[in-house]
């Protein structure tokens, strides 16, 4: 699968992903999507913060961050159900609370290895 499509598939199932988070109960605040490679570099270059090879730079990635009566749940066991949810929806789905430094608010797909 291409890029573009990849982009597209992303695109299709968040809204899955807020509606699911909202079925639990939870309010969302969107955090970082796409990470701009000026600001960012380019795929592969680290600059700034985030990962050298971040799906953020590529459209595919978007940091969300839960609310629950009015409190921003923080820990990564936070997103524990989502997480698992997320994955199961798509074999290149990826949740960051996975990650070798845990990023629970991170929900991704996969692009050539990029997380």
């Amino acid at each position: 699968m291409n890029l573009g499509d990849k982009q597209e598939l992303f695109a299709r199932q968040l809204p899955r992903l807020l509606d699911y988070i909202h079925s639990l109960g939870y309010e969302v605040r969107l955090g970082d999507s796409f990470r701009d490679t000026r600001v960012h570099g380019k795929f592969g270059e680290k600059k700034g913060y985030g990962h050298k090879n971040s799906c953020h730079k590529l459209k595919l990635a978007q940091d969300i961050n839960l609310m629950k009566d009015g409190k921003f749940l923080t820990k990564t066991s936070d997103h524990l159900e989502i997480g698992e949810w997320w994955e199961n929806q798509h074999p290149d789905n990826r949740w960051g609370g996975r990650f070798p430094n845990p990023d629970g608010n991170h929900y991704s797909m996969t692009h050539f290895g990029a997380m």
